[in-house]
């Protein structure tokens, strides 16, 4: 399954919470926004925590998300991966496993070569 493929899982869902469930998704997507509102950290710094948690948690659909969102953000390839690897120091071998998701993902969301 490729990240691409992860993500249309990961919009199928919250369309059919939203549809099946609306107080409880709802309620959660009002708390996601307020948090991510706060302009203390930046749209990418923000993205890059959420990376890093992710490749923690060993959640292949966040990976696919956030690496999307990073990049869109603004976020480079290696700021990607220099998240990744915090969360390595973090969660230990665990964790260095899921760089594997988090490098196929940037491959598919990336021009060949991009670096930097």
């Amino acid at each position: 399954m490729t990240a691409k493929d992860r993500l249309t899982e990961v919009h199928q869902l919250m369309e059919n919470l939203k549809q099946d469930y609306p107080s409880e998704i709802n309620s959660f997507l009002g708390f996601m926004g307020k948090a991510e509102g706060n302009p203390a950290l930046s749209a990418a710094q923000k993205e890059l925590i959420n990376v890093a948690l992710s490749v923690a948690a060993q959640c292949q659909w966040c990976i696919a998300l956030h690496t999307k969102n990073a990049l869109e953000a603004g976020a480079s390839r290696d700021e990607i991966m220099s998240a990744g690897f915090m969360a390595v120091i973090m969660h230990g071998g665990p964790a260095l496993m899921y760089l594997v998701p988090l490098s196929k993902a940037l491959d598919e969301f990336l021009p060949e070569n991009a670096h930097g």
